[in-house]
């Protein structure tokens, strides 16, 4: 039977089947329950957590980077003890959630935008200023003494 070509190709369909069979199973078994877990031990925490935050800080990264993080290890720790696979579509629909909820209105590369300090900010401001005005005035300048000259 093994040397038989039809055999070969026999099992590797049976084989197929069985891990598609076992990642079907395994799939299902992160159903309701995972999603439930995550809300409950995960979610609970990082809204505690991001409520004690000032809402004004929640767009900077360096205060929302390790709370972030122990929200994604918790996912992925309940994924580990339910025997699930870390990430799945679950976990995405998850973040994608806690996205839309706590950081939708923050910059792409994560940090707060605010104006930068006047001693930064004044320099772009004044010197394009005194180049128009002293441009102008240089205009004006040639050209009433050049009236005179012809």
């Amino acid at each position: 039977m093994g040397s038989q070509p039809g055999a070969s190709l026999y099992k590797q369909t049976l084989l197929w089947f069985i891990v598609a069979v076992s990642q079907c199973v395994l799939t299902l078994g992160c159903g309701p329950h995972y999603d439930y877990a995550i809300e409950e031990f995960c979610l609970a925490k990082f809204r505690l957590d991001m409520q004690e935050l000032d809402q004004r800080r929640w767009c900077n990264w360096e205060d929302t980077v390790e709370l972030y993080g122990d929200l994604t290890n918790c996912t992925y720790l309940v994924a580990l003890k339910m025997e699930c696979f870390w990430p799945n579509q679950m976990v995405d629909e998850f973040f994608i959630q806690v996205h839309k909820h706590y950081f939708h209105d923050c910059s792409l590369s994560g940090r707060l935008l605010r104006d930068p300090p006047n001693r930064i900010l004044g320099p772009f401001i004044v010197v394009p200023i005194l180049v128009t005005l002293l441009m102008t005035a240089l205009v004006v300048w040639r050209s009433k003494r050049s009236e005179g000259i012809m």
